[in-house]
């Protein structure tokens, strides 16, 4: 009887007859792609009795005394023995050990039979060679990022969707738990595909994902947030390495912006220089009046500046994604910038309307696999525009509509004349580097108006909602209201921009000089 060694040893023999015989290199091209093809088969397969032989391992008992597998070959952990063995680095090995617990099979005690694995479709599409490592690990990684709170039952709904996928399936049999596919006769014409690729299972399972744990979105959300970053390097071999994350709205502007210079029908982007451009000025006629108006409101007014750091407490890293994010927004809208596709290159992000309204759920940047929180798309409403786009049960666009939110030129420059920086104390960005906020949203009557819009830089303006700042207007004045943290009090007071505290005793020296 041929033991499984000699059978895998024996193809490997075969496989060396075929390598040192030097036919590959004089075969016609279909040829080599059936190669490539057989070969990849092989290769899901060799994957495949790698991570079965690795699942196979019993666990070591506890306090028994006895030497885990591992240790039996002189190797700390699987890890180590699988990179001796392998002869992969630390990187691959943690992959396998990584598949190898999503389809172990435990063994119940009283009986000594082996359960159902974790993920038996996946597990019994990664036995037919229809996944490897890589396939396994992109269905199973977002479903298991949202730990316990999908269910064991959604789990396993899950498995057969993503193991009937990576066979090619449109659907599941009914009452499958392998993931195999429904019957030919019973699937509709057209809806059989390609075999799914481990970056398409990972792009289904994110989407699994999102009907799975709605809620998960904020969370994700918070975590990219303190994670978001770009740092510049130390100058190497005459370039400046750069390294960070960027959020996905950032990344997906970035990549529209990537994509209007790069448009074959435009030269492209012009050489390094530096560029001298005449900036427009913008002057208040009554700015001393202005000054004045504002201190007999009555109202306290807010400290312009941050001393102790209690409001402003982003790392510089963060500081320069959040740069670079308002950057590409000025970018994107500048005349200057390449059209794309007959418009500005424009960040879209997609929701469905119950989650808008909801406030719940995911969302999509156009360009990103990555799903983002509906934060971010009222985030890009807010400071953008929302198109409405109405689809059938089929997929058939029946019905597209616009909503004009939009602020102008005229009343963006009114509005930074106005607040002259960001409104949140102790941030002094530029108002012109601000986006413009509707105060009361535009989707609850809000209008896009001067007094129902204020300069909020990129990332207050991001993070408002979550933040604990309020604002108002009265009389088509903003006022700010602190959290409770930053004043227990939770007063309303107007803000007071650096560049306005700055003016005052010039327009009182004004002042008194008239009189």
């Amino acid at each position: 009887m041929t033991t499984p060694v000699e059978t895998l040893g024996q193809t490997a023999a075969d496989l060396d007859v075929l390598l040192r015989s030097d036919v590959v290199a004089g075969l016609p091209d279909d040829a080599k792609m059936q190669l490539l093809r057989v070969a990849g088969e092989v290769q899901r397969r060799a994957e495949a009795l790698v991570v079965e032989t690795v699942a196979s391992v019993d666990a070591r008992p506890a306090g028994s005394g006895e030497l885990a597998f591992c240790g039996r070959f002189g190797c700390r952990t699987m890890g180590e023995l699988l990179q001796r063995v392998l002869r992969t680095d630390a990187t691959g090995a943690g992959r396998v050990v990584k598949a190898a617990k999503a389809v172990r099979r435990e063994v119940e005690l009283s009986s000594g039979v082996r359960l159902p694995a974790r993920w038996p479709a996946m597990r019994a599409a990664m036995l037919d060679g229809a996944v490897g490592v890589a396939g396994l690990l992109a269905a199973t990684g977002p479903v298991e990022h949202a730990a316990v709170r999908v269910g064991t039952a959604d789990r396993l709904l899950a498995d057969a969707e993503l193991a009937a996928y990576a066979r090619g399936c449109a659907v599941a049999a009914q009452g499958a738990d392998d993931g195999h596919c429904a019957d030919a006769d019973a699937a509709v014409e057209g809806e059989e595909a390609p075999p799914a690729t481990p970056e398409d299972l990972r792009i289904l399972a994110q989407v699994i994902v999102q009907y799975l744990d709605p809620d998960g979105a904020e969370p994700a959300g918070d975590i990219a947030m303190r994670a978001r970053g770009i740092i510049l390097g130390r100058a190497k071999d005459g370039v400046i390495p750069i390294r960070g994350g960027l959020l996905p709205e950032v990344a997906g502007q970035l990549q529209r912006i990537f994509d209007a210079y790069l448009n074959p029908r435009v030269d492209g982007p012009s050489a390094p220089g530096v560029v001298v451009f005449q900036p427009s000025v913008l002057v208040d006629h009554d700015e001393a009046a202005s000054t004045e108006a504002v201190g007999a409101t009555g109202d306290d007014v807010l400290p312009s500046d941050d001393p102790a750091r209690t409001i402003e407490t982003r790392s510089r890293a963060q500081k320069q994604h959040d740069t670079l994010a308002a950057v590409l927004g000025i970018a994107a809208r500048h005349d200057e910038m390449p059209r794309l596709g007959g418009a500005a290159p424009t960040l879209v992000v997609t929701v469905t309307a119950y989650d808008y309204i909801a406030g719940r759920g995911w969302a999509h940047v156009d360009g990103i696999d990555v799903p983002v929180s509906v934060r971010t798309a009222a985030h890009t409403a807010c400071a953008g525009g929302v198109q409405r786009v109405l689809f059938d049960p089929a997929g058939r666009i029946i019905g597209i509509g616009n909503s004009d939110r939009i602020f102008s030129a005229h009343q963006r420059r009114a509005i930074t004349l106005r607040d002259r920086e960001c409104l949140i104390p102790g941030c002094h960005v530029p108002a012109t580097w601000c986006e413009i906020h509707h105060v009361q949203e535009h989707s609850r009557g809000g209008p896009t108006h001067t007094d129902n819009g204020v300069a909020l830089c990129w990332h207050h303006h991001r993070t408002l909602d979550a933040s604990g700042w309020e604002i108002r207007m009265r009389h088509g004045t903003p006022h700010v209201r602190g959290p409770a943290w930053w004043d227990p009090a939770r007063r309303w007071r107007v803000p007071q921009p650096v560049s306005t505290a700055r003016d005052r005793p010039a327009a009182r020296r004004s002042a008194l000089l008239r009189t």
